[in-house]
């Protein structure tokens, strides 16, 4: 099939011309979208999957993702820990269960609940694990969320982990992005699709309902309606004996919500907190997380602050609140997770986490460090269970160190249970951390990973990547894919902690919104240059790699500064800004980016809409586009249309559709691993 059969190649699509010759390339993958999408997969997989040592490469990746002695991360529900598990003999997984006196030990024995490929073969679905939701305080029933394929939709059925079958006539919601959540045991708060008009145009629900045992979905009944444009509207039940209490929720746009609580006799009182405020309940206290300063009650709270109060109290029109953190111009709010008597607050300092532990008491708050905790790396720490005890899990990581899982108590040094193995030779490398001035003035941080004493001749193959949105950190991680793939085949590896993200609280975050989104590009850049300028490379041995927002990022390195690299892996893409939030959950980031049927919006939205500014007459780096038909977050549209108007205008492509995966690279390790497979193929063939 000529991948260009449905568009005009005399015709030069811009930013000021409304017509669309790639239009048909947002359609399902089925029929002439299927086939367009097997050409266009083709020259990636024959070149790229044929090349010399891909086999090897495809096949240590997957051994990688497949390996036993990875860390099996459990969840407590009730007297057991849960987890799902993915390996070679089980590509969909096992949901499976111990106790914590046999997950110390270095092979568990595991009781499997749920075998998700028995399912799939059953069924003939290719059923991915969304997780589940249990039934309190018997933890024998419980609702499992299954994603046809690895979609955000999912089909919703009750569980019983004791008999391990699915309840007949039990609560089954079908195939849709639906949110439920227990209020006792026969009655849900449901979310979901409930025929034209139920669902908003972001593509979520916006009507929650409670849900009757034994009678039928239809006959549920509304409690709140949220607006058609609002992102997403619903209902949950906070559980928590003796706290036991109802909410009902709207959220206007991705970074506001407007919170009730739901009274005995169905009345909703608000929560008056600001709109962009995050709220967090727990026992008799709320946390309120602040994204703008607020004035209350003769106080100011500066953005970024966490703030405390009794919940009743404030109900009753206390303000009294009390500040549990506020950041400075290096440190922001990771985190705050409570166990039962106390708060972990995780903080970034210049983007390295710090643990300290909050305590309420008769004289206000006690603030004590965190025992055991490293001083250097990614670190977090859960709850075991909030609601019973104060043991927590500690994950602690690095660029050049496995995860390690270690369980204690507050107060007391952790235990160390599981450590993943070395999957590369990390003797040699070291990290280092370094800032660049953006071409406003602004410090923005970045990593790097190399041989240590690396000589500076502008010679290395170097990795670049960062993400730049929706307030998300990208914080030092362990990478068995990347160090074997990259580190160990003597690449450099470099992290952007650039604007848009959230490695210095919301400001850094609002820095880069809408008509301000260039300072993320322009922070890229800036990295970019100083690893040129530094000599570790050079931009035809520079490539840089960015997924969904990451890759509109790498989208506009291609099309604004395409000198600078010599070749782009661009995964899972936001690329049409003319149409974004018309596909999919686009709407949901119109507060993020921008409405492009505004025409002030449009204005400063076509100045990074990478597939309105590609050109005929400029050089460009080779480019991988990739992407995934299952996606129903992120429409595959951007990255086939992208692809179709680079091959379109003569330029070097390639482009690789999963036709599982979601929002990801794929549904089961295989997949993954062919996915990134071919992307570290690419990056060597074009760089080194």
């Amino acid at each position: 099939m000529n991948l260009n059969d449905h568009g005009d190649s005399n015709h030069l699509f811009d930013a000021s011309n409304t017509e669309d010759p790639y239009l048909w390339l947002e359609a399902p993958c089925e029929g002439p979208v299927l086939e367009w999408v097997k050409a266009a997969n083709a020259p990636a997989l024959d070149t790229l999957g044929h090349s010399t040592g891909f086999e090897e490469l495809e096949t240590t990746i997957l051994e990688i993702l497949n390996s036993k002695a990875k860390i099996p991360y459990i969840v407590k529900h009730g007297d057991y820990f849960y987890n799902h598990w993915r390996d070679a003999e089980n590509p969909r997984g096992l949901w499976r269960r111990t106790t914590l006196e046999e997950y110390r030990k270095p092979e568990p024995a595991w009781e499997t609940v749920l075998d998700l490929d028995v399912l799939g073969k059953e069924e003939s679905q290719g059923w991915v694990f969304h997780g589940s939701q249990f039934l309190r305080p018997g933890f024998q029933r419980c609702l499992v969320s299954l994603s046809p394929g690895g979609s955000d939709a999912v089909v919703v059925r009750e569980f019983d982990v004791k008999l391990k079958a699915f309840v007949p006539d039990g609560f089954a919601v079908p195939l849709a992005k639906t949110d439920v959540s227990w209020i006792d045991a026969d009655h849900l708060f449901v979310c979901t699709d409930f025929g034209p008009g139920s669902m908003t145009t972001s593509g979520y629900p916006r009507i929650a309902k409670i849900w009757t045992r034994g009678t039928p979905l239809e006959q549920a009944v509304t409690v709140f309606e949220g607006a058609e444009t609002d992102m997403a509207a619903g209902a949950f039940h906070d559980s928590t004996p003796g706290f036991e209490r109802d909410f009902i929720y709207r959220r206007p746009t991705f970074f506001t919500n407007e919170i009730h609580l739901l009274g005995a006799e169905g009345s909703p009182r608000r929560i008056a907190i600001p709109d962009d405020a995050e709220p967090s309940f727990h026992r008799e206290w709320m946390t309120v997380t602040l994204r703008t300063p607020w004035d209350v009650a003769g106080k100011s709270y500066p953005a970024g602050s966490l703030l405390v109060i009794r919940f009743d109290a404030f109900m009753e029109g206390n303000r009294a609140f009390t500040i549990l953190f506020e950041p400075s111009p290096t440190t922001s709010l990771a985190s705050a997770q409570w166990t039962r008597h106390h708060l972990i607050l995780n903080v970034m300092d210049d983007v390295k986490n710090r643990l300290s532990v909050l305590t309420p008491g008769e004289l206000g708050w006690e603030r004590t460090p965190f025992a055991g905790a490293p001083a250097f790396g990614t670190l977090s720490a859960q709850a075991v269970d909030e609601d019973e005890s104060d043991a927590f899990f500690m994950t602690s990581t690095d660029f050049l160190t496995p995860d390690t899982l270690s369980f204690g108590e507050i107060g007391a040094e952790p235990e160390t249970l599981k450590s993943m193995p070395a999957f590369f030779e990390a003797s040699g490398l070291e990290i280092s951390q370094h800032f660049v001035q953006s071409k406003d003035g602004t410090r923005v941080p970045y990593f790097l990973v190399a041989k240590r004493g690396l000589i500076l001749d502008g010679s290395h193959p170097t990795l670049l990547t960062g993400y730049g949105g929706f307030e998300v950190p990208l914080l030092p991680y362990y990478s068995g894919i990347s160090g074997r793939a990259w580190l160990g085949r003597g690449g450099v590896f470099a992290v952007a902690n650039i604007r848009g993200g959230g490695e210095y609280g919301p400001g850094w975050h609002q820095a880069a919104l809408k008509q301000h989104r260039h300072r993320a590009f322009e922070d890229f850049a800036a990295v970019a240059q100083d690893l040129i300028a530094r000599k570790i490379t050079a931009p035809r041995h520079l490539g840089i790699l960015g997924g969904s927002n990451g890759g509109l990022l790498v989208g506009n390195m291609l099309t604004a500064y395409p000198d600078l690299f010599g070749a782009i892996v661009c995964q899972i893409p936001l690329l049409d800004m003319k149409r974004y939030s018309r596909l999919l959950a686009g709407a949901s980031w119109m507060e993020e980016y921008g409405d492009p049927d505004q025409p002030e919006d449009w204005a400063y939205l076509q100045t990074f809409s990478p597939y309105h500014n590609v050109k005929a007459d400029t050089d460009y780096p080779p480019v991988f586009f990739m992407t995934t038909s299952m996606d129903d977050r992120v429409h595959p549209g951007h990255a086939r249309k992208m692809f179709a108007r680079m091959r379109e205008l003569g330029h070097e492509a390639y482009y690789f559709e999963n036709i599982e995966g979601g929002h990801g690279a794929g549904a089961d390790n295989r997949q993954m691993a062919r996915f990134w497979a071919l992307a570290y193929a690419f990056l060597f063939k074009t760089l080194a």
